[in-house]
């Protein structure tokens, strides 16, 4: 039995790998072996910093990486709603399709694996979570459950019901960028009959600005298989980079308990870029990630940070509009969404 870790990504975010990295090599209390899947084709520091880690390898089963793309793009071409307000919006129609390469760890070398977003930093050993694998199929650790459902799924909680064997759908639901789970935990009967019902009006549920959250999210709900949430249970902390921790020797303590991980969900890429650039840039937990990003090159470090220049801003501002654009779209459509309902 091969224990193992996954992370999605590319060039763009290639600060964000080094640090996440380092703080396996350093947190995780044993080697874990480390696959990185290919976000898409910009690869070259990816592939150069790879080199020269041991226990860290890129992903390459080309036949993996299109049979999930492909497997996403079925389930959108399955919902026609979703592929009207992306052109309504002006994006295309294989909208974050590259999203859904995560799923290549279902089929990946390892028997069990943790899957890291590349905007994590681990803080603690994993060996609890690889021994829940021994008792659940699917393990998470987020507070996703406590936010509106309809950032994964576009029904109601109670048509969902006609759709899902369970009660508290709401209590069920995690964020795609930390799992844990199992090797063919879904066999390929049980994916072609979850496709089937996808392609036969189920995909209409899902959250069309979410791609592979809200997939993973049905995937789960869906099969029944069993699922763990440390969160939901009492047992896990926080996690998001805008709850308030604290410092010690770079290791985040939510009320005197480790973190498993730091997620740097919604931060954009760009900042950290422009940060390990020598650019002052205000990043949550800054001096945590810089002592991950250059743990093992301290000489990289920059010595001082300056103002960004005016070039500089502009093209972070461009990717913050964007990025505002498709928040605005969920905002709208939730609006709107709730008027038709009559809330």
């Amino acid at each position: 039995m091969i224990d193992g870790i996954y992370t999605l990504a590319n060039d763009v975010v290639y600060d964000q790998l080094v640090a996440l990295l380092n703080s396996i090599e350093a947190n995780a209390g044993r080697q874990i072996p480390v696959c990185v899947i290919p976000y898409n084709e910009q690869l070259d520091k990816v592939k150069a910093e790879i080199v020269g880690r041991n226990n860290v390898t890129l992903f390459e089963d080309s036949a993996s990486i299109a049979r999930w793309e492909d497997f996403g793009t079925r389930i959108w071409k399955a919902h026609p709603r979703a592929l009207k307000l992306w052109k309504e919006y002006g994006l295309p129609d294989n909208y974050r399709i590259e999203r859904h390469r995560k799923l290549c760890c279902l089929d990946g070398p390892f028997d069990k694996f943790i899957f890291f977003d590349g905007d994590t930093l681990l803080m603690k050993s994993l060996d609890d979570v690889y021994q829940k694998l021994d008792e659940y199929d699917w393990v998470t650790n987020d507070f996703q459950y406590k936010s509106d459902l309809n950032y994964i799924f576009n029904w109601t909680e109670d048509k969902l019901r006609n759709i899902f064997s369970i009660e508290d759908i709401s209590n069920r639901v995690f964020c795609s960028g930390w799992f844990a789970s199992k090797k063919n935990v879904f066999n390929d009967a049980n994916l072609a009959n979850l496709r089937e019902k996808l392609e036969a009006g189920e995909a209409d549920a899902l959250a069309w600005a979410d791609s592979d959250q809200t997939v993973l999210n049905y995937l789960v709900l869906r099969s029944g298989i069993s699922y763990y949430n440390y969160a939901y249970q009492g047992t896990g902390t926080g996690c998001h980079w805008a709850s308030k921790f604290d410092v010690v020797d770079n290791i985040l303590y939510d009320q005197g308990r480790k973190l498993t991980y730091l997620h740097y969900m919604s931060i954009s890429s760009s900042d950290f870029t422009m940060l390990c650039g020598g650019q002052n840039v205000d990043i949550p937990y800054r001096d945590v990630f810089l002592y991950y990003r250059y743990l093992k090159s301290p000489e990289q470090r920059p010595p001082r940070f300056t103002r960004p220049s005016q070039l500089m801003l502009l093209q972070n501002s461009t990717s913050s509009f964007i990025q505002q654009r498709v928040n605005n779209i969920k905002l709208k459509y939730r609006n709107l969404k709730d008027r038709i309902n009559g809330h």
